[in-house]
């Protein structure tokens, strides 16, 4: 089974340490989240496989981390400033804003007329603001002195990674000397000031992307996105997400960005509580076809039919001299991005069972992969008040944490260890009891079977990186 609900992670994130509202003591801040120590230690091991995957595996990416806080013009020429924005309706009747599209999405009907026909979620009044556009770029000023009202001064947090490897285009393909096609991967934070965020990590305004802008032939193309698309399938299956919860969307001629020729969103079944079929899916990652459109805008060369730069404050070409044919031209993007937010949420969805013991009390087991789980191994000592048993777990615990994440824990009786190691996802719990004192075993538990063996302490690291795999 996976979990029920989007609350259901909710109420055991905050239980176990992995996700905690930010700065809670102060009354939060509105979809404003910190991953405490298990949340970071899963994220990371989220990040770690993707870029393992698309980077290490692989001989055709270059990794890259760029400026959170760009020159302005960025935006400008990327058309961010223009066009990056939602449709906004707000009710006249409570003050309440909604993003209109996600408003229709989530309560509206064929009969509806758009949001003019659906009631508040908050009053029930059906009362809405005619729809506005809202840039969703956070503002801010650079500079000691600069007043908040001086267009030199103003800059944007980012509102996604992706600029900043385009800008840097010729920069990679200078110093790493690639030829197409070849990629370049980024992680790292984005903000957008959303109308509506909201459904825990699903939605919020500041996020963090894993994003790879990769490079080809304009005739390469339509095969390297097919490719990508299949090709990060197999991913989220290797990280414990199920293929049964996910599917591909291909987007509608009028829901493509500006820049796309052809965009696949893979879905998740994020909302599995709803009745509607249709409505228990959301975007998990996009792949796009972005053609040869960001290194054209963020290029010196390019003009237009009266011979005017299109963009008149770049100083660089970011054509690519194929050198083959001698030809020149602009190099089409395929561009995988995936949330690390959301990826987190649905490797924790996909992994939640529960399980009745003996006694007929229901047990959460978190069955993330071993890749995924924040600590491989529980390092347990039946009695604490025993010196000679806690020497020896914790000696244990010391000689495996070099290969595998371990913990010593003695906070409690050995159910309850058992029990809280089973909920935040640790596959394997080593138990030293009196036994172990005169044999030199210790006893071995699977999380997910509650079997357990004796395997000589001698042997144990051995065992466990066999069975983690």
């Amino acid at each position: 089974m996976s979990a029920p609900n989007i609350e259901t992670i909710v109420s055991l994130s905050k239980r176990r340490g992995f996700v905690f509202p930010a700065s809670e003591i102060y009354g939060g801040l509105g979809s404003s989240w910190d991953y405490g120590p298990l949340g970071v230690e899963l994220a990371n091991n989220i990040k770690n496989s993707f870029w393992r995957t698309v980077v290490y595996e692989r001989d055709d990416i270059e990794g890259l981390d760029s400026a959170i806080i760009q020159n302005r013009l960025t935006w400008k020429y990327s058309g961010h400033e223009d066009t990056f924005s939602d449709p906004m309706v707000d009710c006249r009747s409570c003050k309440s804003r909604f993003r209109e599209d996600k408003l229709i999405e989530e309560f509206g009907s064929p009969d509806s007329n758009g949001s003019k026909g659906i009631k508040c979620p908050n009053c029930g009044e059906s009362n809405w603001t005619e729809p506005r556009p809202f840039n969703l770029m956070f503002r801010t000023t650079v500079g000691a002195v600069s007043a908040d009202d001086d267009p030199a001064a103003l800059a944007y947090l980012r509102p996604e990674t992706a600029q900043g490897i385009f800008t840097n285009f010729a920069n990679v393909l200078n110093t790493s000397r690639r030829k197409l096609p070849f990629g370049i991967a980024q992680i790292g934070k984005a903000f957008r000031n959303e109308v509506t965020p909201g459904n825990f990590i699903f939605r919020t305004r500041e996020f963090e992307q894993m994003e790879i802008e990769y490079f080809v032939k304009p005739g390469d193309a339509a095969r390297a996105h097919q490719e990508w698309i299949d090709s990060f399938h197999s991913w989220m299956t290797s990280i414990g997400i199920s293929r049964s919860n996910l599917k591909d969307y291909e987007q509608k001629k009028e829901e493509l960005a500006h820049y796309s020729e052809r965009t696949v969103d893979i879905l998740y079944r994020f909302f599995p509580e709803r009745e509607d079929e249709s409505k228990q899916w959301d975007e998990l990652m996009g792949i796009a076809n972005r053609t040869d459109y960001d290194l054209r805008v963020h290029s010196k060369k390019p003009e237009d039919a009266v011979g005017k730069r299109l963009n008149a404050d770049s100083t660089e070409d970011l054509s690519y001299l194929d050198t083959a044919t001698n030809e020149r031209f602009y190099p089409y993007i395929i561009e995988p991005s995936v949330g690390v937010n959301r990826t987190f949420l649905a490797v924790m969805m996909d992994a939640y069972s529960e399980k009745t013991n003996d006694k007929g009390e229901t047990r959460v087991i978190l069955k993330l992969t071993p890749e995924m789980a924040p600590i491989k191994v529980a390092v347990l000592p039946l009695a604490k008040n025993k010196p000679e048993i806690v020497e020896m777990a914790r000696k244990i615990k010391k000689d495996l944490q070099p290969s595998i994440r371990a913990v010593y824990d003695d906070t409690g009786g050995i159910g309850k260890l058992y029990a809280r190691q089973d909920e935040i996802g640790t596959p394997f719990c080593v138990t030293v009891d009196h036994e172990s004192l005169e044999d030199g075993a210790v006893t071995v538990r699977d999380r997910d079977t509650w079997e357990q063996r004796r395997v000589a302490a001698a042997s144990l690291k051995e065992v466990l990186l066999n069975r983690l795999g």
